[in-house]
């Protein structure tokens, strides 16, 4: 879906803070409308930039989730059931 000229990246206070995204599925989806704006071609180079830095941002919140759940995973107590990791315990 191309963007339109009034549709407009996210702010650059969004690009500063990835933790407006509540949760992986909302951090993924909005990263995937960022991808598909950007393809596109219809952006300015302004609007580019500070879609690249939410991206960017919003990509690091993902990877960090994902590594904090495989984490959880990977720490099964004897019942086996999902324990938080504790990295003191490594």
């Amino acid at each position: 879906m191309p963007a339109s000229k009034n549709e407009k990246p996210a702010s650059s206070a969004q690009a500063e803070n990835p933790a407006s995204a509540s949760n992986y599925e909302q951090a993924f989806n909005e990263l995937e409308q960022i991808v598909a704006q950007m393809e596109s071609g219809q952006m300015s180079l302004e609007d580019s930039l500070t879609a690249y830095k939410r991206g960017n941002s919003l990509l690091e919140f993902c990877q960090k989730s994902l590594a904090n759940v495989e984490q959880q995973v990977k720490v099964l107590n004897d019942r086996q059931q999902l324990t938080p990791f504790n990295s003191e315990n490594e």
